[in-house]
């Protein structure tokens, strides 16, 4: 693993002030997934730095950082394919170092609507790219796909968010609305965890590939924001930004897609319209349906695969102590 003071001091240097007004869940809240934190081409990273342990100097290597990316980019890719198409990752984009899992859950999406068919389709063949240049850019150190549970995971998390009651369930691929929620709780997160990201990579050539992802990915987010508001989830999208933000650390960051007055708010920023970020951990307590720290849960009930494993610590502002 790598020293945790490193993280601390790396991620101060780029965290905004945030107000402790941080809404309270009794439960565990909705799970989001971080799409990959950094990411550069396979002419790129042919450097020593592509060995996938920590660096002699106590900091994350920028290949634990791809690994931790791919981990995520897996669920993505996972959740929007069989959305689209009903069926996920070839075998040969799986395979890697650790253990692989299989994924439970997830079927193809009943679209109504062309417009947003199409939108799935464009963001399930961006996820897809994704794995595949995370894994060519890492060569023989990529990790496999670690078991992904979407079946449990949804349902736990609605329940705890106030999406269904105590004994209902949530499938987000049942339908265009229910599919519209999960993808909000994915690409949201996923463009917190590249911000979150950034003051770790040391190279400025994997900083630049991090930068063009993360516009992917807020891409993603803004439409996908868009569509809920015009389909009126304001409420259950409400839900789900509070209950990621019971999950993700002390500070009251994560925003609906309507502020408090009831007034549009598509791009969530802070008071100077600059977007916040998640620290790995954070992601991962998101991710695993926990405000504790652990190394396993929710939407990854056997970890995941790499050197970046655990949650953050509750009540920390910056993960494990």
């Amino acid at each position: 693993m790598f020293d945790n003071a490193f993280i601390r001091n790396a991620v101060d240097r780029s965290a905004e002030n945030a107000l402790d007004r941080r809404r309270f869940f009794t439960a565990a809240g909705v799970v989001g997934a971080s799409a990959g934190i950094a990411a550069l081409s396979s002419s790129v990273l042919t450097t020593d730095r592509a060995s996938a342990s920590p660096e002699e100097d106590g900091a994350v290597s920028d290949a634990a950082i791809l690994n931790f990316a791919l981990n995520l980019e897996y669920l993505e890719a996972e959740f929007y394919l069989r959305a689209v198409f009903g069926d996920g990752l070839t075998d040969s984009m799986i395979t890697g170092i650790d253990p692989q899992g299989p994924v439970i859950g997830g079927s193809k999406v009943p679209f109504k609507s062309a417009a947003i068919r199409g939108i799935a389709t464009e963001i399930a063949n961006d996820e897809r790219a994704h794995v595949a240049f995370l894994r060519a850019a890492l060569g023989g150190a990529k990790v496999s796909r670690p078991k992904i549970d979407f079946t449990n995971a949804f349902t736990a998390a609605a329940r705890a968010a106030g999406l269904v009651g105590p004994t209902g369930t949530f499938d987000p691929f049942a339908s265009e609305e229910a599919f519209l929620l999960g993808a909000y709780v994915f690409e949201d997160v996923g463009v917190t965890a590249y911000k979150g990201a950034a003051p770790l990579i040391t190279n400025k050539t994997y900083l630049s590939a991090a930068a063009g992802i993360l516009a992917v990915e807020a891409y993603h987010a803004g439409i996908i924001r868009s569509k809920l508001y015009e389909k009126g989830l304001q409420v259950p999208a409400g839900k789900i930004s509070d209950a990621r933000d019971s999950l993700d650390g002390p500070t009251d960051d994560d925003q609906g897609i309507v502020t408090s007055s009831g007034a549009v708010n598509l791009v969530p920023t802070d008071a100077n319209s600059i977007a916040y970020g998640r620290t790995a951990e954070r992601v991962l307590n998101v991710v695993f349906l926990t405000p504790v720290q652990i190394d396993k849960g929710g939407f990854f009930p056997e970890g995941v695969n790499g050197p970046i494993v655990a949650s953050g610590n509750p009540g920390s502002a910056t993960g494990p102590a």
